[in-house]
């Protein structure tokens, strides 16, 4: 039977269990492909802390280099570090992680030089074309006369860190009690480097770089995974405690009390801090389940919003088109103009610390101006038949004459005072909702309604 990759060659990445569905062999193949599409001469990789991650990004970087490529080893580094190197070295690059999934999965996230991303649209599909091929044919021989490759290796760490405390002044800030949870993952290897030398009485929570997760999943945007930070933010009397997903490319935030602060209240934040460093002016780009808040703010601050899909390979390439010098999504993911356009949770974060330590506010204080409406937050549904409910929807709020409907994602149905949001899940027989109001109660009522009509209630 043919080679069939479709089960871990994702929209956006490589992800699977090792090494049941993917492994070294394999990971060769990917590199050799990754240079056959990229028409690239040289290559930058990083690896997370998970224990295959260094057999694997091992194996890609032999698969490129028989090819006669070089090959930059960057070993343990966040996500936003690699892309950090694929843009300082203007080469592509290759990051082996799974991010916040459990321990047994691994993955490749990938990206051309100066970090621009390869989605199935931009290469990825061809790479698991190629990859399928040489599994069931064996990869080509290399052409006569071909050289193999160099692998060497550059710490790139410190270089990372001066670069993003270089685009956020936080010398001269009030000093700060900051908890943070790097849930054993990449942010233990980032944070000290990072935070170094500035005014922060920093209290690490799980620092110690462990692939098993032993203490809990390193995925902050579920509630269950925070609690030990928001119990440890209150012991401590900190000013506000900071979250990382599991490559480090993610932050959460929590303030003083212990409650968790919206991402979209965290781009809206730093939309506003971004818009005031370039002279208010500038487009901001946010996806369509951000908080009107968000494009509020930004245009109370001299800026343009743009609305994008979800995901952040359309947030990047509205970032491209349109000189966006800030993206922000839902799931605390924060894009940045001054770091070629690529998410780097780390750059949001300063900016937070810079935001709080440049008043005498507290964190939920300073934050109440830029979240001003109701959240459902996402409600998935098992659903077995999505587009029928989805279109059954569109039907009943359709009908209506005090909504406008949009379907840029999924189906959007605005009122005065509410909105709602539901998409199909494209791995998954979920339906996925997403309800914002101007009070409590219009939340509440909306959110049952749409939800007895998802759930056949």
């Amino acid at each position: 039977m043919a080679a069939d990759l479709t089960n871990i060659v994702k929209a956006y990445d490589v992800r699977g269990v090792v090494p049941d569905e993917w492994d070294e062999p394999l990971a060769e193949l990917f590199g050799a492909a990754f240079v056959e599409v990229t028409g690239a001469t040289a290559i930058v990789i990083g690896h997370d802390m998970r224990p295959s991650s260094p057999g694997l990004s091992a194996a890609f970087a032999r698969g490129a280099a028989a090819r006669g490529v070089d090959v930059t080893l960057i070993g343990l580094c966040s996500t936003d570090q690699l892309y950090y190197a694929s843009g300082e070295l203007n080469l592509p690059g290759a990051m082996f992680t799974a991010s916040h999934n459990p321990a047994q999965y691994n993955g490749i996230k990938l990206c051309r030089a100066g970090a621009a991303p390869v989605g199935q649209d931009t290469g990825l599909s061809r790479i698991r074309e190629l990859a399928e091929q040489w599994t069931d044919e064996g990869a080509p021989a290399v052409a006569a006369g071909t050289v193999p490759g160099t692998i060497t290796e550059q710490d790139t760490l410190a270089g990372y860190a001066a670069h993003l405390t270089g685009l956020v002044d936080l010398t001269a800030i009030r000093p700060l009690k900051v908890v943070v949870d790097a849930g054993n993952g990449m942010g233990g290897h980032t944070v000290p480097t990072v935070f170094e030398g500035l005014p922060l009485d920093l209290v690490p929570m799980y620092f110690e770089l462990d692939g098993t997760f032993p203490n809990h999943e390193a995925n902050p945007l579920d509630p269950k995974n925070i609690v030990d930070l928001q119990a440890r933010v209150l012991a401590e009397g900190a000013d506000l405690g900071i979250a990382f997903d599991g490559d480090a490319d993610r932050c959460f935030i929590v303030d003083e009390r212990g409650e968790a602060v919206s991402p979209s209240a965290i781009t809206a934040l730093v939309a506003a801090r971004e818009l005031a460093r370039n002279g208010g002016k500038g487009t901001v780009i946010h996806n369509l389940i951000t908080s009107w808040s968000v494009p509020e703010v930004v245009r109370e601050h001299g800026g343009t919003p743009v609305r994008t899909r979800v995901g952040h390979s359309f947030i990047k390439e509205e970032m491209a088109k349109t000189g966006a010098i800030f993206g922000g999504e839902h799931s605390a993911h924060y894009y940045f103009k001054d770091f070629w356009n690529a998410d780097t949770g780390m750059l949001a974060a300063l900016h937070v610390l810079a935001a709080l330590g440049g008043q005498q506010d507290t964190l939920s204080s300073l934050v109440s101006s830029y979240d001003r409406y109701k959240g459902s937050g996402e409600i998935n549904s098992t659903v077995a038949d999505q587009a029928a409910r989805v279109a059954e929807i569109k039907d009943i709020y359709g009908a209506r004459e005090d909504v406008t409907l949009d379907e840029l994602d999924g189906l959007t149905v605005s009122s005065t005072d509410w909105w709602l949001n539901v998409r199909a899940s494209n791995t998954e027989p979920l339906l996925r909702l997403n309800v914002e109001a101007r009070d409590a109660a219009t939340l509440a009522k909306t959110r049952d309604e749409v939800l007895a009509l998802i759930r056949k209630i």
